[in-house]
């Protein structure tokens, strides 16, 4: 498949991209940046799949900021090191794909080389995004962190922090979810009584949950690069079957 291309907006891409904020604050200005490129690309504008996906992260990312501020965390420099280190990876993978870099993860490829699809609906777009984020770029993130601020045990405070994350997926989710949602889904979400937000809040819990546990594997292998990267082979392999799979007609059709 032909690597896309930002055509008349490259110049302005680009220059997103170029940014490597050192806070919270300056992760969430580079993401809504980011949308009001990305809400400029034709075909599809704000509904293309990477918007779909940027604008729940946008958010996300904002209310975690505000938690920030508001001292809601007992490890405040883990937080903020953890979410400048996870949007790097995001906005690295952006940054590759715009080269047309063949070393861009395929768990975000995937979701990149669909950017202009307009079969495609929003909810399987952002929920593709998500995978990618979480199921791949978390794990790494979580250990460049440690590397800088020494390794967390389960248990403790950062560990402590980070399930504390949850919470805002579990209060954010349902609202950003029925935005993706057409009316006949809407009707569907109401007569089930809040099952969606029940299950998905689960799958979150369970993802990052996952990511920990793949962060712990990539920390004690750290030493050894032949290993770290067969890992980094697996979990970027299995990612993307997930995001493949979320993008099927068959899975687009049942979210």
């Amino acid at each position: 498949m032909t690597e896309p291309t930002w055509g008349h907006l490259q110049q302005e891409m680009t220059a997103v991209l170029a940014g490597e904020p050192d806070d919270i604050a300056g992760v969430v200005q580079q993401l809504t940046a980011l949308q009001d490129v990305l809400k400029c690309l034709p075909p599809m504008y704000e509904e293309s799949p990477i918007a779909d996906f940027n604008k729940l992260y946008t958010t996300i990312t904002r209310r975690i900021y505000d938690r920030h501020q508001a001292g809601d965390f007992a490890d405040s420099a883990f937080l903020n090191r953890l979410d400048v280190e996870f949007a790097r990876r995001y906005i690295d993978a952006l940054r590759r794909w715009s080269t047309a870099d063949p070393a861009t993860p395929e768990s975000w490829r995937v979701l990149f080389c669909r950017v202009a699809d307009t079969r495609l609906r929003s909810l399987p777009c952002a929920v593709t995004g998500v995978n990618a984020h979480i199921n791949y770029d978390l794990p790494f993130a979580l250990v460049a962190t440690w590397e800088r601020l020494g390794h967390a045990p389960d248990g403790s405070r950062q560990h402590h922090d980070y399930l504390l994350v949850n919470e805002v997926f579990e209060q954010e989710i349902p609202g950003l979810r029925r935005g993706y949602l057409v009316w006949w889904q809407q009707h569907l979400d109401r007569i089930n009584m809040g099952f969606d937000d029940w299950y998905q809040n689960l799958l979150v819990e369970l993802t990052r949950d996952l990511a920990w546990d793949r962060a712990q594997k990539l920390w004690r292998q750290r030493s050894n690069p032949t290993m770290t990267e067969r890992l980094r082979t697996s979990f970027d392999t299995q990612t993307a079957l997930v995001g493949s799979a979320l993008l099927s007609p068959l899975c687009a059709f049942l979210q």
